[in-house]
């Protein structure tokens, strides 16, 4: 077994590796670059080698520099996690020249599916169902065109080396195939160093369930069973479950064994993943084969009880599969949220800063419930906008599906992540939501059940009722603070005021308090009493207690007036007034935001690639007005109304930050 291993990445997923080599007892080297100088992985590894300046293409997969950090360190073999150089065949040639080796498949294998169009024809020999499309190379818009009208639209283009979802477009008509296609180019050039692009057919109503597979180097292979990856955001996977809720066991069979019929034709060997669209009659069809660990695999060990990366550490080594087919099983049911760095009120655009405060829920395990949390940050760290905006994979586990939607609506309840814009709020939203509850959902769930964006939860009346009730136990706790001061206040007897006003989101709720052995009593004035445990003080940012014996979590602030209560993907402002103040109030006059309907603003920080209109020009709703860049993603930037353009503000390669304005009309 190999004593020193390099892992050539960054992030969570470089201490995800660090963590199973350090059960192993193998040494581990961190690469680093500027921006991730104090980097959590950095300070995991056993040592950490210093590899240039933050932007990947001159850190992260500058093959040069990993190999002079290998020599550096001495280390015998090397984990790419995902990303960067984990499928550039390259990398891997470098390295066998090297005499190190690689935890990942062999070269050709790598070749083989790394390139979509190559994997494709290889798939179709091996007698792997696959999706209609173009499998020769496309030079320009207009072929792209001529092409997508002989499949049939819709159509995805996709960048031939891509993944993660960068380089991928969905093109309903002409307009969008000569849009779509040169966005995938150009993202496909900077992600991966690769513009070529292919066209196939786009599958609707399709679910993305992926068959994970483990080979060894003897000619051994099995499959772990599948993953459901449908809920996704431009075609980046946001919550993955093991297993889906969709497929029956002949259906996995077929999949599973397909799945394997490929691994071996490109002697395949170490864990890949073979990812398929499924319509809604169980047809399946393969979309490629990602030769590497893959994000969600957390989900897949959890029900199998298999460690992926030591399995892969154990193949680069030499060893033989001690698992047979017949020892995977499926025990229980696993979830995965990913925690990203993406403002849900903004459309998910990237968010960066200072995480401020970062703490998630505590992991733990046993037989009736499991939480875990992959990560690669910490609280006082800086998300960068060079990489990806992933801050976690929080996952749970439970012995049904229904117990582990639970788990993790808990889970997310008591993670708190402040500083930065994130997508916890639609995590919640999505866990709580009747299509993901039922299983009912497919790859477009998103554009379906949010066509407008991400405003928040609006609670029903319970909720809210719930909520008003956590607002006034809070409310009591901070007057008897108050009278606990020290000074002259503490010697004036208070005369404790019951009767109260809530006023929460747009609801007001006329409540009495009363101060019992059990906590606060909450009685509204139009029906019924809560009563509220909890041991709340003043300072704590998590209410945790209980309404009715009921379990709740609520994230609390206190801002001016009041308190800021988030829950579930609401995110609401409660004030609790006296009587008399509440009719005071109420003949205040309500202080507007300033008008920006006549700008463009910049909705992240991000740099401007370029400006499509010039000053004068009258534009259209719906027209492209500039693109902007951040975190490896091609932003358009679109006219909300018609107007004129008054003045432009930034120019291309200009960097930006929020709410910068970019743009103003007449």
């Amino acid at each position: 077994m190999f004593k020193k291993i390099l892992i050539a990445n960054r992030g969570e997923i470089a201490c995800r590796v660090i963590k199973t080599a350090r059960k192993m007892g193998i040494a581990t080297v961190a690469v680093y670059s500027d921006a991730d100088a104090n980097a959590l992985h950095v300070s995991m590894a056993d040592e950490a080698i210093h590899i240039g300046p933050p932007p990947a293409n001159q850190s992260y997969i500058v093959i040069d520099k990993i190999m002079q950090a290998i020599a550096e360190s001495g280390a015998e073999a090397v984990h790419p996690g995902y990303g960067f150089l984990s499928e550039n065949p390259k990398f891997a040639e470098a390295l066998e020249e090297a005499g190190v080796a690689f935890i990942g498949p062999p070269k050709g294998a790598i070749e083989a599916m790394g390139d979509k169009i190559t994997s494709k024809k290889i798939a179709q020999d091996a007698g792997v169902s696959t999706v209609p499309g173009y499998m020769g190379l496309i030079e320009d818009a207009d072929e792209a065109i001529r092409i997508s009208g002989e499949i049939g639209y819709p159509v995805m283009i996709k960048a031939s080396a891509g993944g993660g979802g960068k380089g991928m477009r969905i093109a309903w008509n002409e307009g969008e195939v000569a849009e779509g296609f040169q966005s995938s180019k150009n993202e496909a050039a900077n992600s991966f160093g690769d513009d070529r692009i292919f066209i196939e057919k786009f599958v609707t109503q399709p679910r993305h369930i992926e068959i994970q597979v483990l080979c060894d180097s003897h000619g051994n292979g099995i499959y772990l069973n599948e993953r459901e990856c449908s809920i996704q955001r431009r075609n980046q996977k946001v919550v993955e479950e093991a297993p889906s809720p969709f497929l029956d066991e002949a259906t996995r069979q077929a999949m599973g064994e397909q799945s394997l019929a490929l691994a071996h034709a490109v002697g395949y060997a170490s864990a890949g993943t073979v990812e398929f669209i499924v319509d809604g009659e169980k047809n399946f069809y393969f979309l490629e084969m990602n030769t590497r660990l893959q994000v969600e695999h957390p989900v897949t060990e959890l029900i199998t009880g298999v460690d992926l990366v030591e399995q892969m550490i154990r193949v680069a080594a030499g060893e033989k599969l001690a698992l047979k087919q017949a020892d995977i099983g499926i025990n229980g049911w696993a979830i995965e949220n990913r925690l990203y760095a993406e403002d849900p009120y903004r459309n998910f655009l990237p968010s960066i800063g200072r995480l401020t405060r970062y703490r998630p829920p505590a992991e733990m395990a046993d037989e009736a419930r499991a939480v875990r949390n992959d990560t690669g940050v910490y609280e006082g760290g800086e998300i960068s906008m060079y990489y990806d905006p992933m801050i976690a994979k929080l996952c749970t586990w439970a012995p049904d599906r229904g117990t582990a939607i639970e788990e993790m609506r808990g889970a997310l309840d008591a993670f708190e992540v402040e500083g930065i814009g994130h997508n916890l709020p639609f995590l919640a939203a999505v866990m709580d939501h009747p299509k993901f509850i039922s299983g009912d959902m497919t790859t477009a769930f998103i554009a379906e059940e949010y066509p407008d964006g991400f405003a928040g939860v609006t609670p029903d009346g319970d909720a809210l009722r719930r909520l008003a009730a956590v607002a006034g136990h809070i409310k009591l706790a901070m007057d008897a603070r108050e009278v606990q001061i020290s000074g002259a206040m503490a010697h004036h007897e208070r005369k404790a005021v019951r009767d109260w006003v809530v006023f929460i989101g747009s609801e007001s709720f006329d409540v009495h308090l009363d101060v019992t052995d059990f906590g606060t009593e909450v009685t509204f004035a139009d029906n019924g009493t809560l009563r509220v445990n909890s041991a709340w003080r003043p300072g704590q940012t998590l209410f945790e207690g209980e309404i009715d014996g009921t379990p709740m979590i609520v994230k609390t602030d206190l801002v001016r007036g009041g308190m800021r209560l988030r829950y579930r993907g609401a995110d609401l402002k409660a004030v609790v007034r006296s009587p008399r103040h509440a009719e005071l109030a109420a003949r205040m006059p309500e202080k507007l935001p300033p008008d920006t309907s006549k700008m463009l603003l910049c909705p992240m920080p991000g740099l401007i690639v370029k400006i499509d209109v010039a000053v004068g020009d009258e534009v259209q709703d719906g027209q492209a007005l500039c693109t902007v860049e951040a975190m490896k993603m091609e932003n358009i930037l679109r006219a909300e109304r018609k107007g004129v353009v008054a003045k432009i503000n930034a120019a291309a390669g200009d960097s930006m930050g929020v709410d910068d304005v970019i743009m103003e009309f007449e």
